[in-house]
């Protein structure tokens, strides 16, 4: 088969001459790039040149060691962010004082699963298998919710992050990541020609519902956590959200 950036010649890529990378998850510094986006996704989504640059950076750069990119780099370090880490995400789910969190991954969260799944109270559900806009966990169930690149897919993103807020105890983080294009403002897809994401080959995977923007934050905020905080891995390639209830 071939590979996946063989088939999208013609595009610009570069991986910026500014980017110094460590990986947060093992700390490696050798990294590899793909290509991920394709024409017909690209026109779909009405991506400048740079914004596909950079959204190939978010998705393609990816640890040679580890396996984890750019996007779940940046959700590992809003994770240990909202509870006070500065080490590496493999020491994180190492430590003692962070094995009593309970912890829901809905969806895979990329490469970033292989270390979730080191924590002793770790939940996993598959979207959309289970539906985020009707979770079936108690009120309070956990400490952390973690979803990556999934909310964009949900029909009512708002219900589907207040699910996540319910199932949180006081205090709890909800980390995610969702494709932002930061000069843009939020919009669905609503009337416009179904769209996509997953690959080239099978582009009918998950049908996108919303293309978010910079106002990302008011879905956040409407879904009733009371902070919403960003961290940004590598901007504008690598940001990631975190609710905080």
């Amino acid at each position: 088969m071939r590979r996946l950036s063989d088939l999208i010649t013609g595009w610009r890529w570069r991986l910026s001459p500014d980017l110094d990378l460590t990986c947060s998850c093992c700390g490696s510094d050798r990294f590899r790039k793909d290509r991920v986006l394709w024409r017909e996704l690209i026109d779909e989504w009405q991506l400048s040149p740079a914004e596909v640059d950079y959204i190939n950076l978010q998705q393609g750069v990816a640890c040679r060691e580890c396996g984890v990119n750019l996007r779940a780099g940046a959700l590992a370090q809003a994770i240990m962010n909202g509870f006070g880490c500065t080490r590496l995400f493999r020491e994180f789910v190492a430590d003692e004082s962070f094995q009593h969190l309970a912890v829901l991954e809905i969806n895979t969260a990329g490469q970033l699963s292989q270390y979730l799944e080191r924590l002793p109270n770790y939940t996993f559900v598959e979207f959309p298998d289970a539906d985020m806009q009707n979770l079936e966990f108690e009120d309070g169930a956990f400490d952390l919710v973690v979803h990556s690149d999934t909310l964009e897919h949900v029909p009512q993103p708002v219900r589907g992050l207040s699910e996540c807020a319910r199932v949180l105890r006081t205090g709890g983080l909800c980390a995610f990541t969702v494709p932002i294009i930061v000069d843009r403002m939020t919009r669905t897809r609503d009337g416009l020609p179904p769209s996509h994401h997953g690959t080239s080959e099978n582009p009918k995977d998950y049908r996108v519902i919303t293309e978010y923007g910079a106002d990302v934050w008011k879905d956040v905020v409407l879904a009733g956590f009371r902070e919403c905080r960003f961290s940004a891995l590598h901007y504008p390639a690598a940001i990631a959200l975190t609710g905080v209830k």
